[in-house]
């Protein structure tokens, strides 16, 4: 039965408290559009993803007029380009400028999908797509790219790490006139999921249908606004069984946009990706929801133990709500797109060591982190190599998003907007692991990998 109360508690979760649907995302099939000829190739993609995203942007326009939820970003994601040049070579760019046309022409924010999976090493076409990255992002403004260089069953591919610092950096010169837009739109995986539908990490998988839509929900805000109403002698368990609550209420609210978006485009209903995904407005940021845990600010000793029950009851309420959960699902650290991050960055509280040490327990990893315009390939790559490895030993997601600032210092400050916020320069240690990286090889997987 509807209960008056939850429906007056939602529109308050919306209007006060940030609440929305961050993303719904349809994943398109591409490997029926795969041919010799890359020109035939990038035709056949365009018929098909704006034949089936055609309604999209309508769909979650309309949905979010009868039931009065924001869904803030309408997205696409593709079959990983790199498997299409395996096929039918030529210059990679020609696929990035057709998602680019296809995202203006169905009007969707972003596409995602200019991607390449080379965990155990490089198969046909997936090294010329990785070094045509900064290119593609350079000539495109709604394109997002991917990397997954590693996994639990596989180690991490070392030759392929040492080839992102190069990407990486590259990005962002490309893009230096542009506060270095083009790494932004560029993260690097260990255990990418293949039905993610938060940018820049998304693609649709191999092993996914044909046509399907995910959803991304958010709501730091909304957790929050909850615990700051807890009396302050109240235990942690408390504290994680409240989030639980809400989690399960937002987590519902992603099922029922995903459902009804679903049946209105005829695809398959996918995931709901639960994440907390926090933005630069005030309050709705997972560094505050840290800090009414009892945090002075986010980055001080505790910082990971708040962030593991976060995250934890995050995902404990959310099963509850939803019988497809997947993607990443847990709680975001992207330091630029987060208010609290931002200031506690700014103010040196949070470095790049604590950060690392937080996504040993939450969803993603190094995440919209602006470093000095002088940091060397070598270290973007060590900084990835280092995330990898948290993700592979503990079997979970972890990614590399980071931003060289051409020509900036620490304390100077890069401006994205959007959702994709500012950020300042972060410190970052210069000691060389330029040896190691050189090294190249294969990481072995972890004894854990052997779980036949």
């Amino acid at each position: 039965m509807i209960n008056v109360h939850d429906i007056m508690e939602t529109i308050k979760m919306i209007e006060e408290e940030n609440l929305d649907i961050r993303t719904t995302t349809m994943g398109v099939s591409l490997l029926d559009c795969a041919d010799g000829d890359i020109n035939r190739s990038c035709e056949k993609i365009y018929e098909k993803v704006c034949r089936k995203a055609e309604h999209l942007v309508s769909t979650g326009e309309d949905i979010e007029k009868k039931y009065g939820i924001p869904i803030i970003n309408k997205r696409i994601s593709v079959t990983p380009i790199a498997m299409l040049l395996a096929a039918s070579g030529g210059d990679p760019v020609k696929y990035a400028l057709t998602l680019e046309k296809i995202a203006n022409q169905v009007g969707v924010n972003f596409i995602g999908g200019y991607s390449a999976l080379v965990q155990k090493g490089f198969a046909a076409g997936d090294e010329e797509l990785i070094r045509s990255i900064p290119e593609a992002l350079t000539v495109t403004d709604h394109l997002c790219s991917s990397v997954n260089i590693g996994s639990t069953k596989t180690g991490i591919n070392m030759d392929a790490v040492r080839l992102m610092g190069q990407i990486v950096k590259r990005a962002s010169e490309l893009t230096a006139d542009r506060d270095c837009i083009g790494s932004a739109k560029l993260v690097v995986f260990c255990n990418a999921p293949e039905d993610n539908p938060f940018m820049a990490g998304a693609f649709h998988g191999p092993g996914e249908p044909d046509c399907v839509i995910n959803v991304g929900v958010s709501g730091p805000g909304v957790v929050r606004a909850a615990l700051s109403k807890l009396p302050k002698d109240a235990n942690l368990t408390e504290v994680a069984d409240l989030i639980k609550k809400i989690a399960f209420k937002i987590t519902r609210m992603g099922q029922l946009v995903g459902t009804e978006a679903s049946e209105r485009l005829g695809v398959p209903f996918g995931i709901v990706d639960l994440s907390l995904a926090p933005t630069p407005a005030v309050g709705d940021s997972v560094a505050h929801i840290l800090e009414e845990m009892g945090l002075q600010m986010c980055g001080a000793h505790g910082t990971t133990a708040a962030l593991a029950l976060l995250n934890d009851a995050v995902k404990k309420g959310g099963v509850m709500a939803s019988s497809h959960v997947g993607g990443l699902s847990g709680a975001f650290i992207p330091v630029s797109e987060d208010a609290g991050m931002i200031d506690a960055a700014r103010c040196g509280t949070l470095s790049i060591e604590k950060l690392e040490a937080m996504t040993a327990v939450c969803s993603v990893g190094l995440d919209m982190i602006v470093l000095p315009g002088d940091v060397t390939p070598e270290i973007i790559s060590a900084i990835i190599a280092d995330e990898a490895a948290i993700g592979m030993v503990n079997s979970k997601t972890t990614a590399v998003r980071v931003i060289p600032a051409i020509g900036k210092k620490i304390g100077e400050e890069l401006e994205f907007g959007g959702l994709l916020g500012s950020g300042p320069v972060m410190k970052i240690n210069y000691t060389s692991p330029e040896t190691f990286i050189h090294r190249g090889g294969r990481i072995p997987a972890p004894l854990q990998s052997l779980k036949n």
